[in-house]
């Protein structure tokens, strides 16, 4: 099995604030292949920023250890300086200098070439990221997107050995954002460069990433490719946060093959691993197994003749469908996709009926996060 090109070993990342070491980063590993993409993503605060600048260099380790393309960078004894990494940064702001066009933008970073290499390495990327037209024109006279690929392009003129984007469509409007995060895969796919990106939007990290970290409290919840964070979250902080969808008790009743789980809105089956898995993290081998059940939108589906409902609480339109957030009997509010031609009134009660392809529970005294 081939060495991975960015290995981050059991980081431990400390900060002091009013006489007080507190923990950022704990015990946080991932590895990405030689031009794989990479995403950290999890809300403000749960520390994926700090992993970001200490693969820069910018922030020391309390413990672990970096290793890029089979070279230890730092540890918590010694850490090479930002400027030996051969890293790449695009910012959140872009940072570009605003006396300086486009393709003096582009060259910044690598000034020691020669002149000719230096001009056909400018506008290859500059054809590249689609901004071959716009080379004389300084970052006031563009759009943000337009700034952003310039950003991209000045990181990527110097062949770095890693790419790092810190929350690179933040300052961008939602529609641009996912489209956007598309055409940079792309572009850093054509580019062979290895990457790790920073977001709190999962569309993004879908869209853009191969393998993707959800963080919480400094550390990585599970990192896997996006399909795995969808159908099989490890623990409830996944689930809770990809899909945005809601957890409802529930009943499992069965065995290792298979069963079925009673819940408010009515039976749903479960196959025999989710019920080998329910049984095994079950404490004290009770049973039944009482359960939490990950419900998103298009888990619950409209159904006027359903014996069970939901009062409406909100709508969202969006075009071809809405989102419907309804409260249950017991209180609990659940979202469901609907067809946009529906036309309930807020405080009506609306039939609901299960229609879960892919079943995600957790036993609710299994422990862990």
């Amino acid at each position: 099995m081939p060495l991975p090109y960015l290995l981050l070993d059991h980081l431990c990342v400390n900060y002091e604030a009013a006489g007080h070491v507190h923990t950022a980063v704990r015990d946080l590993s991932l590895s990405l292949a030689r031009g794989e993409i990479g995403c950290l993503l999890g809300p403000s605060g749960c520390g994926k920023t700090t992993v970001l600048r200490a693969v820069c260099g910018f922030e020391p380790l309390a413990g672990g250890r970096i290793v890029l393309d089979g070279h230890e960078v730092a540890n918590a004894q010694s850490s090479e300086p930002p400027e030996r990494r051969h890293v790449g940064v695009v910012f959140q702001d872009y940072a570009l200098f605003p006396h300086l066009d486009v393709a003096r933008n582009i060259v910044f970073g690598i000034g020691r070439m020669a002149r000719g290499e230096r001009q056909a390495r400018v506008e290859m990327l500059a054809e590249r990221v689609g901004l071959a037209g716009a080379l004389k024109k300084y970052p006031h006279e563009l759009s943000g997107g337009q700034q952003q690929r310039v950003a991209l392009a000045r990181a990527l003129a110097p062949a770095p050995a890693l790419l790092l984007l810190d929350e690179p469509f933040s300052n961008l409007d939602l529609d641009l954002r996912e489209r956007l995060a598309v055409e940079v895969r792309e572009i850093i796919q054509a580019s062979g460069a290895t990457a790790i990106l920073v977001t709190h939007d999962q569309h993004e990290a879908f869209a853009m990433a191969d393998r993707i970290g959800v963080m919480h409290a400094g550390a990585i919840a599970q990192w896997s490719p996006a399909r795995e964070l969808w159908h099989a979250p490890a623990n409830r902080v996944v689930a809770d946060f990809i899909g945005r969808g809601a957890l409802i008790p529930g009943t499992f009743r069965g065995n290792a093959d298979g069963g079925g789980i009673s819940l408010e809105l009515g039976e749903l089956a479960v196959s025999p691993g989710l019920a080998d898995k329910l049984l095994r993290s079950a404490a004290n081998d009770a049973y039944p197994v009482n359960v939490d059940v990950l419900l998103r939108a298009d888990d619950i589906a409209h159904d006027p003749a359903s014996p069970f409902e939901g009062t409406l609480v909100r709508r969202a339109f969006r075009g071809a469908d809405q989102l419907y957030t309804l409260r249950l009997a017991s209180g609990r509010e659940v979202i469901a996709r609907v067809d946009s031609e529906l036309a309930h009134e807020v405080g009506e009660r609306v039939g609901l009926r299960l229609s879960v392809e892919h079943p995600v529970a957790f036993a609710t005294n299994a422990g862990g996060v």
